[in-house]
């Protein structure tokens, strides 16, 4: 298990794929944004029971601050990070994944720059992808602009839009009303309503083991993990081809 990005090209991917193949061992990313984030636990178990029906799209971003710390010297080297979308993007492109139920993913558009900090010439402080996949649409944004006045890193939210209702989650904060994350607000035709996650329990670290001791595949399938970082990588690609 390892952190995101979990790997920064695709030639590491497929040599990963062969480790996995040729090993048996499971290789698994600790998506933070989503498996440390009990308000997403919460809006997965929501999106199952169909209060929002069918899953057409989701939106997600990803703001961080520049100065949470003194960064060392490969936060701003582009092959070590992997590019803005590779890095912090693979979180909610594993997100958008997930709720869409999609196998498959087509990048319709997707952009990088650095506007701030030209003096690092690999540094990328911006960037957005379009998705399309087999289970619905995604958009993606993200950025180093966290202002120094909110109390964390970011106020990081997902909307997941259905055809019966919609979801907003607000990851770490809840924008000048409270400090306190994993706030869900649930709106559908039958209710609109709130819903404090802070005591909803997290099964990604509880699956992994099972899945370590027992050989399964419940915390987080292998192909959809490839598949997340395959997508975040393909993005990464295009947009810096343009």
């Amino acid at each position: 298990m390892v952190d995101k990005p979990g790997c920064t090209t695709l030639e590491q991917l497929n040599n990963l794929k062969q480790t996995v193949n040729e090993t048996g061992k499971i290789w698994s990313i600790n998506f933070s944004e989503r498996f440390h984030v009990a308000a997403v636990t919460k809006a997965e178990e929501l999106v199952a029971e169909g209060k929002i029906g069918k899953v057409k799209q989701t939106i997600g971003t990803g703001p961080h601050r520049q100065g949470n710390y003194e960064r060392p010297d490969w936060f701003y080297d582009r092959d070590s990070y992997g590019g803005i979308i590779t890095d912090i993007g693979s979180h909610q492109i594993h997100q958008f994944l997930v709720f869409t139920n999609s196998n498959e993913a087509k990048v319709n558009h997707a952009l990088v720059e650095n506007t701030t900090r030209k003096e690092f010439a690999g540094f990328q402080d911006f960037g957005e992808v379009n998705l399309t996949g087999n289970g619905g649409h995604g958009y993606v944004r993200l950025d180093w602009f966290t202002p120094d006045a909110l109390p964390t890193w970011g106020d990081g939210r997902l909307f997941v839009l259905g055809d019966k209702g919609f979801i907003e989650i607000r990851k770490y904060t809840d924008l000048a009303k409270s400090d306190k994350g994993n706030q869900l607000y649930l709106a559908n035709n039958d209710e609109v309503k709130h819903i404090d996650c802070s005591n909803v329990k997290l099964p990604y670290f509880a699956n992994l083991i099972e899945d370590v001791l027992n050989r399964t595949d419940t915390a987080c399938s292998q192909e959809l993990t490839y598949l997340s970082m395959e997508v975040a990588i393909k993005a990464q690609e295009l947009a810096e081809k343009k």
